[in-house]
């Protein structure tokens, strides 16, 4: 079975930028940005006032207010990850974050008051805290109080940004294992059907001819072994699709004789390609029942291959009577299989046609995307 998803409860913004140090490197040019901006503001809307104050002056003041918001942001990303807004608790949510809004606004006030008082005694003119507190009271409570709802509206938007990428992985590999699961079904479902028609030949055959028999089941011994190896894979190279068909084509040849013979018109470029396991093993053995089994005279089955663009041709036909002369409605499992799993796997990305007449038989035409890798990975045997 495919490994579980890993839900990482980590800072959302790893989703967007996966490296630790590209994030911490958008975090402070992004504060650094902030700075340089309100610096520009303060700096040009003093400059023809009475007290002007230098491009120095502006950056320092600047870069002290918004690296410690910054500072104070990492605490405030935490705490609303963990307290999270929801339908069922948004009134608790908010009373909680409002009061910490306020706390945060007065610890902001306090860390850049001594950051002033610091500042001042540097440049030999100390302040007084209690004045200094009471002026940024004045001028940035408000103010903070925004920057702490902004702040959580960003942490909740990544954070909501993070829940639906999850669900969408989870989505994603709800649908792929559906698929799987679906695929390995409609596999185990042609396997014994396969194996009933080909022990069937073998009885048939047995009153007839016991030497033929016994060869047929020492060929279908060596059929089953290769159909094994590859059961827990929904995809193999053309070129074992190719190699698994011979033996089949022979198995039934020890049958039929002189009046079945079989042409492998595949292109070479197409062997390496990818495509569903048994998907043209069904229509040749349509092709032997309905085009060859009624008739006394030679028959011929032609398997073909070609790429087209990005898609790859397969084609199976047979010199029978073609659709007109068969009694049946039914499309059979071998078909209907056949339709399913080319569903399963590709949607609409694939065709099947048939092309009958009287004169020419009945062709398969075959049309999937050509993969040079398999759309889905083997599955773990079972135990």
């Amino acid at each position: 079975m495919p490994p579980a998803v890993h839900v990482d409860h980590t800072m959302p913004l790893q989703l967007l930028v996966p490296k630790l140090w590209q994030r911490w490197m958008l975090f402070v040019g992004f504060w650094t940005l902030t700075a340089i901006s309100f610096a520009a503001q303060f700096y040009f809307s003093t400059r023809h006032s009475a007290l002007p104050v230098s491009w120095s002056q502006a950056l320092l003041s600047s870069a002290a207010d918004w690296f410690l918001f910054a500072l104070l942001s990492v605490p405030i990303f935490r705490f609303a990850r963990r307290f999270r807004f929801h339908k069922a608790n948004w009134v608790q949510m908010l009373v909680i974050h409002f009061t910490v809004s306020l706390y945060f606004s007065l610890l902001y006030i306090g860390l850049r008051s001594g950051l002033a008082i610091f500042q001042s005694w540097m440049m030999g003119s100390p302040l007084l805290f209690i004045v200094t507190f009471q002026k940024l009271f004045i001028k940035a409570f408000h103010l903070n109080l925004w920057i702490y709802w902004v702040v959580i509206a960003v942490a909740h938007a990544l954070d909501y940004y993070q829940r639906f990428h999850e669900r969408e992985l989870k989505t994603s590999e709800l649908e792929t294992n559906l698929v799987r699961a679906r695929l390995h079904a409609l596999q185990m479902q042609l396997n014994p059907h396969f194996l009933f028609n080909t022990l069937h030949s073998i009885s048939a055959l047995i009153h007839v001819d016991i030497v033929a028999a016994d060869r047929m089941i020492s060929q279908l011994s060596q059929l089953l072994r290769s159909a094994l190896d590859s059961s827990n894979e929904q995809e193999v190279l053309l070129q074992r699709e190719v190699d698994f068909l011979r033996r089949y084509l022979e198995i039934e040849g020890t049958r039929f004789g002189e009046r079945l013979r079989f042409e492998f018109k595949i292109e070479e470029e197409t062997l390496r390609c990818y495509v569903p396991n048994l998907i043209l093993q069904p229509l040749v053995e349509n092709a032997i029942r309905h085009g060859i089994e009624p008739h006394a005279r030679p028959g011929l089955i032609q398997i073909s291959g070609r790429i087209e663009g990005s898609n790859l041709h397969l084609s199976v036909a047979d010199n029978g009577d073609g659709l007109k002369t068969r009694t049946s409605t039914s499309p059979g499992i071998g078909m209907a299989n056949t339709r399913q799993r080319l569903e399963q796997l590709y949607g609409p990305r694939h065709r099947i046609e048939l092309e009958s007449s009287r004169e020419k038989g009945l062709t398969v035409h075959l049309v999937i995307p050509k993969h040079l890798e398999p759309s889905l990975k083997p599955t773990a045997p079972s135990p």
